[in-house]
């Protein structure tokens, strides 16, 4: 069965693929980089692989993106200290590989090539890695099969599979068959993802579940967090502070218009907004609509605060470490297309609020139902439930418990993957 697939995806299937992408590639500017960039895929390899020590051993780690990428560095960062390893580091996108290039724990940072035979043996040839992981989803078939064929043992890890996944589909089902009987090891979120796994007819020692490494890796950020001083020693002292992170605007008109109604009769709240596009037509237009009805000051004049009761943030890449500061969260994302990362906030064991969207976040959902988190619907339940828990101490201590229990008895993914990885290298 798999000599049918392998004829009809390199026939039918990836030629279709490759006209696709090159079409898009016209009109998309990440993809037109993504296909530009890769011109000299193989020529920094090689000068990549002169430098490295060929006698030790070599583990690939791919990830499609910036946000599976960052589920492996808990895995990475954790085998680089206790083997004398070289990692490579794989990318499909353009971003992935534009914000990690530089990443100090892999040894080669470069694209993945394009899944052709031709080039995912002239890969191979050059990487011959002892063991590759791919992260979560990013399966490519010539991969699979080509690193079966040389008896390189192949891990996925953070694998979900819903149980009505289009990957079951009558054709679709007989394809992933023959993809994932070819992977050495497949390490599940959850015992429900491994048992839906199942529908592809895969042996008992290829599915395991580990966990997620999302939860080590957040775990493992806000404690590099906490050493950072974004504020002053006793800024805070005798606030309630609100921290909405990555807000859209949609978040942003619900939002608000509760704080500013509760802070006209409270003197002890601060907000910190962290929008997530914070472009400067949208600062300036955030700052216009708080005229006259709230002070406010941009975290980058923070040397001019004079008692502000909003603090717009126009930074990046510290949204983690201001939760930190935070007696309450909302995260952001849930009002329009998708909730952002709910683990950041709750790592620090305080109440996380978001809207309506959360489909695309089991942790989100989670949350909601062991009473660690609540969902604002609109700006009268922002309202109740902003005043609520900044005025009630034994609610909002007792919701953030229960957020730090729920991600502490998440981690171990990384130790239980690790243990695997070891008895091949």
């Amino acid at each position: 069965m798999m000599k049918f697939w392998y004829l009809i995806y390199n026939i039918i299937v990836l030629p279709f693929l490759f006209l696709v992408f090159q079409l898009a590639g016209l009109f998309n500017a990440k993809i037109k980089k993504g296909i530009k960039d890769r011109q000299r895929l193989f020529e920094d390899l090689i000068l990549a692989f002169i430098q490295l020590d060929k006698k030790k051993k070599m583990v690939w780690v791919h990830s499609s993106s910036m946000g599976e990428f960052e589920q492996a560095k808990p895995v990475i960062q954790k085998l680089k200290a206790e083997k004398d390893v070289n990692i490579i580091v794989t990318f499909f996108s353009p971003s992935g590989y534009e914000n990690s290039k530089n990443y100090p724990f892999a040894d080669v940072v470069s694209y993945m090539p394009f899944d052709t035979p031709g080039l995912v043996k002239r890969f191979l040839d050059i990487v011959n890695p002892d063991l590759t992981v791919i992260m979560r989803y990013d399966i490519w078939p010539n991969f699979i099969w080509q690193l079966k064929s040389r008896n390189i043992p192949c891990f996925i890890i953070d694998a979900t599979m819903r149980e009505n996944s289009n990957r079951k589909l009558p054709v679709s089902i007989s394809f992933h068959k023959s993809l994932y009987k070819n992977i050495s090891k497949i390490f599940t979120v959850s015992k429900a993802d491994l048992e839906s796994f199942r529908s592809f007819d895969i042996k008992n020692g290829q599915l395991e579940t580990a966990g997620d490494t999302r939860y080590d890796r957040v775990f493992q950020k806000s404690v590099a967090a906490k050493e950072k001083k974004l504020f002053k020693d006793g800024f805070f002292d005798g606030k309630k502070v609100f921290v909405a992170g990555s807000s859209w605007e949609a978040d942003e008109e619900v939002l608000l218009p509760a704080f500013l109604k509760i802070a006209k009769y409270d003197d002890d709240v601060i907000m910190i907004l962290v929008p997530h596009e914070p472009t400067i037509a949208h600062l300036e237009k955030l700052e216009d609509q708080l005229r006259n009805k709230c002070s406010s000051i941009r975290f980058s004049y923070l040397n001019d605060y004079k008692g502000e009761r909003i603090i717009i943030v126009d930074s990046i890449g510290i949204l983690l470490t201001l939760y930190y500061y935070a007696d309450l969260a909302y995260v952001g994302g849930s009002f329009k297309q998708g909730i952002h990362n709910v683990l950041e906030p709750a790592v620090y064991g305080i109440p996380v609020l978001f809207g309506p969207k959360i489909e695309n976040s089991q942790e989100a959902q989670k949350l909601v139902k062991i009473g660690a988190s609540k969902v604002l619907r609109d700006k009268k339940e922002a309202y109740r439930w902003l005043r609520t828990l900044l005025k009630d101490d034994g609610l909002r201590e007792k919701m953030g418990r229960i957020s730090s229990m729920f991600v502490n008895e998440n981690l171990g993914a990384t130790d239980k993957i690790l243990k695997e990885i070891h008895k091949i290298l």
